[in-house]
């Protein structure tokens, strides 16, 4: 899911062709895992297919014709959507924590305020599983105690993170 939002991020930023968003999503966001060109394409037929995105004008190019796209309103509102919810707390979404935080810098949003969010989300989250630990049988607990430990690591990350979002703002922004 993250994927489309990415790429309607990136248009926000500014009308690009497939070529240039697969470039850029890989510099952000595919460190050891970039996206197949076939998946970009793909991708920006099913956003302009939903409305999402519009294509601005095409080019001619070495191979097929070149086309810029551009984001809609409704995919503009829906990126705005997205990045303003909080995720479901949960192990592994790292990646999805930081694609939103990138995004919010290179879109000039508040990006602390979105972690802050977040944290108010995780310990949420952590209330009720630490209640979990105090009623439930030892399966439930030790399932307790494993999301605990990855949600502590999360707000870890959080915290660094907002340490570090200027740093993270000048090597992104560039």
């Amino acid at each position: 899911m993250t994927v489309p939002l990415a790429l309607l991020g990136l248009l926000e930023r500014a009308p690009s062709h497939g070529y240039d968003l697969k470039r850029d999503y890989d510099a952000l966001f595919g460190r050891g895992k970039p996206l197949p060109p076939g998946q970009v394409y793909s991708t920006l037929s099913r956003l302009a297919r939903d409305g999402k995105v519009v294509i601005s004008e095409v080019g001619p190019g070495t191979g097929p014709d070149r086309k810029q796209y551009v984001i809609t309103d409704l995919g503009a509102t829906e990126l705005q959507s997205w990045l303003a919810d909080p995720i479901e707390p949960e192990p592994h979404l790292q990646s999805v924590l930081f694609t939103k935080v990138v995004l919010a810098l290179l879109l000039g949003r508040d990006a602390e305020a979105y972690l802050d969010t977040q944290r108010a989300a995780h310990l949420q989250r952590m209330r009720e599983l630490t209640e979990l630990r105090r009623s439930g049988s030892l399966v439930d607990r030790l399932l307790a105690d494993h999301a605990l430990f990855h949600l502590e690591a999360d707000l870890r990350w959080i915290d660094q993170t907002v340490a570090r979002l200027g740093q993270l703002a000048e090597e992104v922004l560039g």
